[in-house]
C-alpha cells in the first residue's frame, strides 16, 4: 500500500494543494524571469514557498494518520 492509497482525505487535499501552489509558482516565475518583472518574481518565490509549506504539513497530518494506524492495530493489554 503507499501512501495516497491509504492517506486521509485531508492529506490528498494538501498534497494536491502544495503541487498546484509549487506548479503555479514554477511557472509563474519562468514568466516573470523571461519578462523581466522582478516584483513578480519575488510573488512567484511566495507562492512556492507557500506550496513547500503546505506539502510540510502534509507530511505531518501522514506522520499523526500513521501513528494512529499502528495504535490501532496494536492489541490492547488488559
Amino acid at each position: 500500500m503507499n501512501p495516497w492509497d491509504i492517506g486521509s482525505p485531508l492529506y490528498r487535499k494538501l498534497v494536491i494543494s502544495a503541487m498546484v501552489l509549487i506548479g503555479a509558482g514554477i511557472l509563474l516565475s519562468i514568466i516573470a524571469a523571461s519578462a523581466g518583472l522582478q516584483p513578480l518574481v519575488w510573488a512567484a518565490l511566495a507562492i512556492i514557498i507557500t506550496g513547500l509549506l503546505t506539502h510540510l504539513a502534509g507530511l505531518v497530518v501522514r506522520a499523526r494518520d500513521a501513528r494512529a494506524r499502528r495504535a490501532a492495530a496494536r492489541p490492547q493489554k488488559n
